[in-house]
């Protein structure tokens, strides 16, 4: 794992050797909280097993925001990088290995990033990918019904489908497990 993040961000082998023990392997049962609502982030996390869930309290019912799965990396960017309380909470959905990293550790290779232009082209690649799927995630809102949210899902990102469980699908989706379940319904009915 630790390789697939140097090669990720394309850090010289040269610096890997110090950055490498800024990582810590930790192994978590399924629904173990990360980082909770509320709390200011202090780690990011890699994944290198598993499925991470974020999600959000809406006036006592929990709106599932985003899947984490291999090889992404999650945190309350915000929190993180600004010091704030986490709009989010963050959990695993699965039995899961995180690599995890503190904000200490992360700026001193943040900040040597910002020196090699490779090394920051794929930092800020990174925080575009997020943004961007933050941006079509919230379009699909306005623009789709939840039938082609649904497609979307399995089109874009069938490990969702595969791997989550269905409540958590639908909150993602912005609908009822009942909706969910008469959208897939429909589906099967349409004519291919």
């Amino acid at each position: 794992m630790l390789e697939q993040l140097r090669k990720k961000f394309g850090i010289k082998e040269e610096h890997w050797a110090a950055y490498a023990d800024y990582f810590k392997r930790i192994e978590l049962p399924a629904k173990t909280v990360l980082l909770k609502e509320g709390e200011i982030a202090k780690k990011a996390y890699f994944v290198e097993q598993g499925c991470l869930r974020v999600w959000f309290n809406n006036h006592g019912k929990d709106v599932t925001f985003h899947f984490f799965f291999e090889g992404d990396r999650v945190s309350s960017s915000e929190s993180f990088k600004k010091n704030i309380p986490s709009m989010v909470t963050i959990e695993t959905l699965e039995p899961s290995v995180v690599w995890a990293i503190d904000k200490r550790n992360m700026d001193k290779i943040t900040g040597e990033a910002i020196e090699d232009p490779k090394m920051r082209d794929k930092f800020i690649d990174t925080l575009y990918e997020r943004t961007f799927h933050y941006i079509r995630h919230c379009v699909s809102f306005i623009r789709d019904t939840p039938a082609q949210r649904y497609l979307s899902l399995i089109n874009e990102n069938p490990q969702i489908v595969k791997r989550v469980p269905q409540h958590y699908i639908a909150s993602y989706l912005g609908i009822s497990t009942v909706h969910l379940s008469r959208v897939k319904s429909g589906l099967r009915k349409k004519p291919k």
